[in-house]
């Protein structure tokens, strides 16, 4: 289990206990998190899960595939260098303490 913070735009935080072999967008959508709106149901087609990974949070993530990069640039909200689709987020341990800071909109 990892404990993953979700940051609202408004600065409203969420510490939510993600159940290992979920990903961060399923962690947020069980948990009714405003914000992650994952209308693929977590299969990297749609862009709306995508949130700005805070990078004073040194947990290790995997590298983005190119899919994802894809759809990164077609996300609602501008696309940063920490941009990632929560959906291809999986959860583990490893990355207890990791913090997502959510976009203004995600439509």
């Amino acid at each position: 289990m990892a404990r993953v913070t979700y940051v609202q735009p408004d600065g409203d935080v969420r510490n939510i206990d993600v159940p290992n072999g979920n990903t961060v967008m399923r962690g947020a959508v069980v948990n009714n998190v405003k914000g992650i709106v994952g209308r693929c149901g977590g299969g990297a087609m749609c862009g709306t899960c995508h949130v700005y990974v805070d990078e004073s949070c040194p947990v290790p993530l995997p590298d983005i595939h190119p899919v994802e990069d894809e759809l990164l640039y077609d996300t609602a909200s501008p696309r940063q260098a920490n941009s990632r689709l929560s959906c291809q987020l999986p959860v583990s341990d490893a990355i207890d303490g990791l913090v997502v800071r959510l976009p203004p909109t995600q439509l």
